[in-house]
């Protein structure tokens, strides 16, 4: 089974149980709406060695910033704002002394950076290696919430960012070399905190997530939710310097923000973006109403075969 299918197997299971006014699995936050117009938001995210991370690869503090980041990602990837978080450690007995404290040094620096606050979790021993578990909290006017199942027929699709960095920097990291400039971006994650508010106020954008598991895994979920289709032109995927195509489309752990636009307002917005965060948005395709992602070359359908990243 894979992950996605097992997550669907949960979500079946669970559905005769009240859902107490959540809205639950499918999007990147659970929301809760708590009047006045605003809702808070919730997610959670795993990190185990051995599958998520290396040690001998990763130093404490660059786990503890990345462990944080890739749940700050998802509030953002709703338009919301991080508000706290609860930290769960498993940590055997090497890991229990200093290398918990650079661990706790950076989580404390980007939580410091963006104001987030730590109010709770668990620690307990581990036999085998180190388990890191976060719930991240945040809070967002409901009118700017991004769900997945918002896109349009006719949408433009953009992306927030250059993508394939981060797989070329974990195919350095598996080959053992651990110093290169790719490496480190793997390592260090940058979530799209600010830039995933600033997208939750503008209404032109309709649909938004993260681009976690990779492009081609993460655009079928917001066609899945919206119950469309999309016609993607691979020569407009912005690969990162060091990357290929393939490892941007399906490489996965980027964090860059996926998101569809109303068309007439999609280069508006764009040069909008540009001017405020000094990077572009980069538009790749659109949404069309048919069913799955078309890959065209020079306007062609292409067959390729594309499948992103799984942790499962």
């Amino acid at each position: 089974m894979t992950e996605f299918g097992f997550i669907e197997t949960i979500r079946r299971r669970f559905a005769d149980l009240p859902s107490n006014a959540f809205e639950g699995i499918g999007d990147d936050c659970a929301v809760l709406p708590v009047g006045g117009g605003e809702s808070l938001l919730f997610t959670s995210d795993l990190l185990t060695e051995g599958v998520h991370f290396l040690r001998a690869a990763t130093s404490a503090r660059e786990l503890g910033g990345k462990a944080l980041a890739v749940n700050l990602s998802d509030i953002a990837a709703m338009g919301a704002r991080p508000v706290a978080t609860l930290l769960s450690l498993a940590l055997p007995a090497d890991a229990a002394g200093r290398w918990a404290e650079e661990f706790m040094e950076g989580y404390h620096a980007l939580s410091a950076r963006y104001g987030v606050a730590l109010v709770g979790g668990d620690t307990t021993r581990s036999e085998g290696g180190i388990t890191i578990n976060v719930t991240a909290i945040g809070r967002c006017a409901d009118r700017c919430i991004k769900r997945r199942s918002d896109a349009r027929a006719g949408d433009t699709i953009l992306v927030a960012g250059v993508l394939g960095a981060s797989g070329a920097g974990l195919r350095d990291l598996l080959a053992g070399r651990y110093d290169t400039s790719l490496a480190a971006l793997h390592r260090n994650p940058e979530p799209q905190v600010d830039e995933g508010q600033w997208l939750g106020e503008r209404e032109e954008v309709h649909a938004m997530m993260d681009l976690s598991d990779g492009l081609a895994s993460d655009l079928g979920h917001i066609l899945d939710r919206s119950g469309l289709g999309a016609e993607v032109e691979t020569a407009r995927i912005p690969v990162a310097e060091g990357a290929d195509l393939r490892t941007a489309a399906c490489g996965g752990e980027d964090y860059k923000l996926l998101l569809t636009a109303a068309p007439d307002a999609a280069g508006r917005l764009a040069a909008d973006f540009a001017a405020r965060f000094g990077t572009p948005l980069y538009p790749i395709g659109r949404i069309t109403a048919g069913s799955g992602v078309k890959w065209l070359r020079d306007g062609e359908p292409v067959a390729l075969d594309w499948q992103g990243f799984s942790h499962y």
